[in-house]
């Protein structure tokens, strides 16, 4: 009976969706100024609505035919349970390569969400959409160039390599020479993304809505709102243009103590529009090639350290943050002022790309947040629950909450040792974690419902910073999180001192940054001792 049901649905939900989008394209091509465009839609979009219909029906059927019956906790229901999620991330990644467009952006998404969504899937993901999204032909791009700027790119520039360097779910990259010599970057979006955007996203979204309605516990509507938001700034070059010159300006007023130590290419504004974008090329690693960085004469655990604090300043001090921060999208090379020591070592400086996707902090959530953040380091207990409940986890979430963005169980997060927070990124440690995510899945769902989309994009944000650390490090390091504890603490003095009238208030946050210093200086040397204690064991 259940099985009747299932496939039905699965049917029914198919030639609904097929037949609403037929319907839709129909009228799309009868009333469009450009029929060419509207008859690709009209052939590509049902047919595209029709492969996510069908998976996404295949994985909820699988889902309730696979475990039905097996009594919850066990061990069976969880080894049936590994392997659907499997079955079903294979599932949802073979449809993202077929769509292509907006299907491979969320599954990057789900890829850097890790044990915010099954490990399974996190994995399926991260392994593959990075390195095989799609390629426009030399031919389409020349098509971007010609709607945009009028020429082709070998009129408009001296040299121009028609095999891009890198491709990416939105865009590809191509590197040229401008006329006067100038080696660049040109970013060039995807032609099929114009075409099919608005309708890909309408289609997930009324796979994934129509999916919850069936199957209540799959919620995934959260991620479709964060898309919607922010995908047409990201499908927006010039916003992109923007953001990269005023993150740039952010650390010079802002964060001028390590702006020398922050790089953003140089956008060429005559030469970029809403789907080309031109900029300095910049030569480096990428910030997990850490073989390359070592031959560069750089410490990997520097780099650790001033990747924490550029997007510790960010978050808690400039509340606009690059929000894409994975390993793609960071190079390292070293500062190009500095010398190298008696060592032969040299200071790093971290140049960030890819800018289309920032969120901005309301003064209210910055501060939480930086405060949450700085009880988290400091075992506060009091706070974390204080300012957790202030973002919106509830008093019955919030050491969920906590562990979501430490990573560690509640004992770990409120153990006053030092190195509290340290995960080493064994094996042991991963099995932890993912047991973790695993049996509080419901209540994890239940936390991303409340949280407002911007919190959620942090969580997305600190995932994909805890990866690079641990491609740099194997693990985390308890110098970053005395980082972190020192920007937060100090953006929350900052904050005062903006709120303080009186010289009695002024000076009692300047007592506040006394005992900060001494705080930490305490924590220095208990480190120090802890590291000594190893070293001789």
């Amino acid at each position: 009976m259940a099985t009747r049901f299932l496939w039905r649905t699965g049917k029914k939900l198919a030639l609904v969706s097929t037949a609403v989008c037929v319907g839709g394209a129909a009228a799309t091509v009868a009333t469009s100024d450009d029929p060419e465009t509207a008859l690709k839609l009209f052939t590509a979009v049902p047919l595209r609505l029709a492969h996510g219909s069908v998976t996404a029906a295949s994985i909820a059927f699988d889902y309730e035919y696979a475990l039905w019956g097996l009594p919850e906790g066990s061990v069976e229901r969880e080894k049936v349970k590994h392997e659907v999620h499997l079955r079903s991330a294979r599932k949802l990644q073979e449809l993202c390569f077929r769509n292509g467009g907006i299907y491979i952006k969320l599954g990057q998404h789900i890829g850097q969400l890790e044990y915010l969504v099954p490990q399974e899937y996190v994995q399926t993901m991260r392994e593959s959409m990075l390195n095989r999204c799609p390629v426009s032909s030399y031919d389409q791009v020349c098509q971007v160039f010609k709607k945009e700027l009028g020429e082709t790119p070998d009129k408009i520039f001296s040299e121009f390599d028609p095999a891009p360097i890198a491709s990416a779910s939105l865009a590809q990259v191509h590197v040229a020479r401008t006329h006067d010599g100038q080696k660049v970057a040109v970013k060039v979006q995807h032609t099929h993304m114009t075409d099919t955007a608005a309708a890909d996203h309408a289609t997930v979204d009324f796979v994934v809505t129509t999916l919850h309605w069936f199957f209540p516990s799959f919620d995934y509507r959260w991620l479709l709102d964060e898309m919607s938001e922010s995908l047409p700034k990201e499908l927006n070059f010039l916003v992109e243009a923007k953001n990269s010159e005023k993150c740039l300006d952010n650390f010079r007023k802002l964060s001028p103590h390590i702006a020398e130590y922050v790089y953003v290419p140089m956008v060429y504004w005559n030469l970029s529009t809403s789907k080309l974008l031109t900029m300095e090329f910049m030569d480096g690693p990428q910030v997990n090639d850490v073989k390359t960085i070592q031959k560069l004469g750089i410490q990997p655990n520097e780099v650790a350290k001033l990747v924490s604090q550029a997007f510790a300043e960010m978050m808690f001090k400039h509340g606009f943050v690059h929000c894409d921060p994975h390993a793609a999208n960071l190079l390292v090379r070293p500062l190009p002022s500095s010398k190298s020591s008696i060592l032969g070592k040299k200071k790093p400086q971290l140049i960030i790309l890819d800018h289309g996707l920032y969120k901005e902090l309301d003064f209210h959530t910055r501060t939480n947040y930086a405060a949450l953040w700085k009880a988290l380091i400091f075992a506060d207990a009091n706070a974390i629950k204080e300012n957790s409940v202030k973002l919106g986890a509830g008093e019955d979430l919030y050491a969920l909450f906590a562990g979501i963005l430490t990573m560690r169980p509640w004992n770990r997060v409120v153990d006053s040792s030092v190195d509290h927070l340290v995960v080493q990124g064994t094996d042991n440690d991963r099995s932890e974690l993912q047991m973790y995510a695993s049996q509080y899945f419901s209540q994890i769902s239940e936390l991303l419902r409340r949280l407002p989309r911007v919190i959620l994009l942090m969580l997305k944000t600190n995932d994909c910073l805890r990866t690079v650390n641990n491609s740099l490090l194997q693990g985390s390091s308890p110098h970053t999180f005395l980082i972190i504890g020192k920007v937060s603490s100090e953006a929350l003095i900052e904050a005062r001192l903006l709120q303080q009238k009186s010289l009695l208030r002024w000076l009692s946050v300047w007592l506040d940054e006394i005992l900060l210093e001494a705080r930490l200086f305490g924590m220095r040397i208990a480190l120090w001792l802890l590291q000594l204690r190893k070293a001789l064991c």
